[in-house]
């Protein structure tokens, strides 16, 4: 696939429908039969009120087409921070990868501590929204789920295969012409 054509948008989702946040183009570095890897240097991100902000770390994105989570991974001074979302699989549509983010996140920091976030926010929308039952049993164990893979260092928590990914992504996006060299008049 030609390079100019692989920097894609991410859009996440509330239950409702209603568009939450989306991401500006992310580099598609490798994409296998259960997700996708995009990168950036950095990334604009707006949210749903309009707001925006700037990402200003390198990162991998790991969108999986069949669980019910996403991760970033993030390259800090100290290693690498993993931010896990729970939320649907991700979708290819109309060209944008689209999910349903259901609030509840836990996030792997470099020295492997493990923290669990929004679990109000998660309860709040459950009610606001009307998770049913079964949708609230699958976020639960796919939150329980990420936290075994990220206490065994299993993938995607796995500093050598983010390295090798984002290292593919700065192969794939280098410079046009190696080295320019003029001509002798």
């Amino acid at each position: 696939m030609n390079r100019f054509f692989r920097w894609i948008n991410v859009q996440a989702y509330k239950h409702n429908g209603q568009l939450h946040r989306q991401w500006s183009p992310a580099y598609l570095a490798e994409e296998t039969d259960d997700y996708w890897a995009l990168c950036s240097k950095s990334s604009l991100v707006t949210e749903s009120d309009g707001r925006r902000w700037m990402t200003n770390e390198h990162a991998v994105f790991i969108l999986f087409k069949k669980k019910w989570t996403n991760c970033i991974a993030m390259k800090k001074a100290n290693g690498y921070c993993y931010y896990a979302n729970i939320a649907s699989p991700t979708i290819l549509d109309q060209g944008f990868l689209r999910y349903i983010d259901y609030d509840l996140d836990l996030k792997l920091f470099p020295d492997k501590a493990i923290k669990v976030l929004d679990e109000q926010e998660f309860e709040h929308h459950a009610v606001l929204y009307g998770y049913p039952d079964d949708l609230k049993a699958v976020i639960k164990k796919s939150a329980k789920d990420i936290h075994s893979l990220m206490e065994g260092k299993k993938f995607p928590f796995v500093d050598a295969e983010i390295k090798r990914i984002y290292q593919k992504f700065l192969d794939q996006t280098g410079p046009f012409v190696e080295s320019y060299q003029p001509k002798n008049k």
